[in-house]
């Protein structure tokens, strides 16, 4: 009999909540560095329109597929979907619920690790004096454990302090860090980027006004808006953005009640993420590094993603402003980052708790400390093997292509198996005229309307049908030559081919025994969650409870 018995303490609570689970380090490292990369002003064209046609119907699907799993007592995906259909398979699919979230969190909280230990080397003067170059090392050597004492720390800390919230609950854990987290990370945000825009050049070595990176960012360049590589871009961005495919938010919706709100909330969480990463994203990591280094440095250091700007440059950039100035600047930027990751690596631990729980009866902090144990098990071959690319490997696997592939799974059950399959022949034998109030009674569209405080747009009934999958569709059909050249290890092997120095050669082959080996842990991983999930399928048997 399943122990689980949460539920959240307010409303406010439970946006702020599901606000910090999408809000993450991405909105202010990936986003501005995505949008450099794909056309600066034009880039937010098609980022706007997936957001609209892919993450808002996403947003309300996952919130729908929770809260309707809730009713039930389901409170991660395996059974959620098993409760849509009763096809055997769908629980399988939904094992990548459980999974990504646990994946991600293994390499997540390491991440989220750094943040905590650089608040602590601002404070502590550490990057006072060091040329870029010497910042940039200070990085370097960290993640390359030449530091180990150090580096494992903090990472324990961050592992340690993530398993306590989750132990005090929902309200009594996740909520609060919510309600303070959040709030926090939007001041910090609006502080920097007050001193961002009062960079000027010819002050404290700036070189170029702010303006200059502001419209350096969203100045459009329209000649890329039709790249079929600028919308998979936009696409990517929307579904790392806002935490969809992970199913992480059905779990937080199986526990409001079943005729909560679930359209406003989705729509409030999803804008408050918009807003922290266009508006606040985007006005502070570009502005600052182009004020200091130019535009073509800064073009120069996207091309390796946005942890290279965000740890190893504006540590140095805050140098440039005098002690004060940078200590408060490099509480606040890694402060921020440090909100914006443990709001949504707690996330991360309730789909594998909530299973625990549900399935084999585990009381609630069992349940936490082994979440806790898993990702340290998990994750301890990607602070060990850092610079043989598992970090990577993890991400790509579990933070990229797993949510695209669920996704893709969810939005077909959703819509077209549980409850919008009948769409044309509810309107063809109606006698209204347009479709939209013949749809009144599909299941899907009353799960999504239920106790709603606004009124859904019609219009989503279609995209939510039609679009939507057509959408993940395209971005993951499109992805497949992409995996077929990281499975076959195409860019390790082109690099072996031009590459002469032994010693660099041994670190390549190294490389390639590293990644097929972490491929091959997440596989079992994967396997061994799907046989839980079959044995609580006997056992829900066995007990009469299907």
């Amino acid at each position: 009999m399943s122990t689980n018995t949460e539920s959240w303490g307010s409303r406010v609570g439970l946006i702020l909540a599901m606000a910090g689970n999408a809000v993450g380090l991405g909105n202010f490292l990936r986003f501005p560095v995505q949008a450099v990369q794909n056309g600066g002003g034009a880039f937010i064209v098609p980022y706007l329109v997936c957001f609209l046609l892919m993450g808002i119907p996403l947003l309300f699907v996952e919130w729908s597929m929770g809260r309707f799993g809730g009713k039930s007592g389901h409170h991660s995906t395996p059974f959620i979907l098993d409760s849509m259909d009763k096809r055997k398979f769908w629980k399988y699919i939904g094992v990548f619920g459980i999974f990504t979230n646990l994946a991600v969190a293994a390499y997540y909280c390491y991440l989220e690790s750094w943040t905590l230990s650089w608040v602590w080397h601002s404070i502590s003067r550490t990057f006072a004096g060091q040329s870029q170059e010497e910042v940039a090392g200070f990085f370097n050597s960290y993640v390359g454990l030449e530091m180990p004492l150090e580096t494992i720390l903090f990472w324990i800390v961050c592992l340690l302090l993530n398993t306590w919230i989750l132990s005090k609950g929902l309200s009594g854990g996740v909520e609060k860090v919510a309600k303070v987290g959040m709030p926090l990370l939007i001041l910090f945000g609006v502080f920097l980027a007050i001193m961002a825009f009062n960079v000027e050049a010819g002050v404290a070595g700036a070189i170029n006004d702010a303006s200059v990176g502001l419209n350096f960012l969203w100045t459009p360049d329209f000649s890329t808006i039709w790249s079929p590589k600028v919308w998979l871009a936009a696409a990517g961005q929307i579904f790392f953005t806002l935490s969809v495919g992970m199913g992480s938010i059905q779990c937080y919706a199986s526990y409001v009640k079943k005729n909560d709100d679930i359209a406003l909330n989705a729509m409030s969480a999803g804008w408050m993420n918009e807003f922290v990463e266009v508006v606040l994203g985007a006005a502070i990591i570009i502005p600052i590094s182009v004020g200091y280094l130019g535009v073509d440095k800064v073009l120069e250091m996207t091309q390796t993603g946005g942890l290279g700007l965000g740890f190893k440059t504006l540590p140095f950039l805050f140098e440039q402003w005098g002690t004060v100035l940078a200590i408060l600047c490099g509480v606040c930027w890694f402060g921020l980052l440090f909100f914006a990751g443990i709001t949504s690596s707690l996330a991360m631990g309730t789909p594998v708790m909530g299973f625990l729980k549900d399935e084999f009866g585990w009381k609630h902090k069992n349940a936490a400390w082994a979440f806790g144990g898993l990702v340290f098990l998990l994750g301890l071959p990607t602070v060990l093997f850092f610079n043989y690319g598992v970090f990577d490997e993890y991400d790509y696997w579990a933070g990229t292509f797993s949510l695209v592939l669920f996704a893709f799974f969810e939005i077909i059950l959703f819509s077209w198996v549980f409850g919008l399959s009948d769409l044309y022949d509810e309107w063809r034998n109606s006698d209204d005229v347009l479709p939209f109030k013949a749809m009144k009674k599909l299941p899907a569209w009353k799960e999504i309307t239920t106790g709603a405080d606004i009124k859904v747009p019609g219009i989503y009934k279609f995209i939510i049908k039609f679009v939507t999958p057509v959408f993940l569709g395209v971005v993951f059909f499109s992805s497949l030559p992409g995996v077929w050249d990281k499975i076959t290890n195409k860019d390790i092997y082109q690099k072996i081919a031009t590459t002469t120095d032994a010693k660099e050669l041994e670190v390549l082959n190294d490389t390639i025994l590293f990644v097929n080996a972490s491929r091959l842990l997440l596989l079992l991983v994967f396997l061994g969650i799907s046989y839980l999930v079959f044995v609580a399928y006997k056992k829900r048997k066995k007990e009469g409870r299907i």
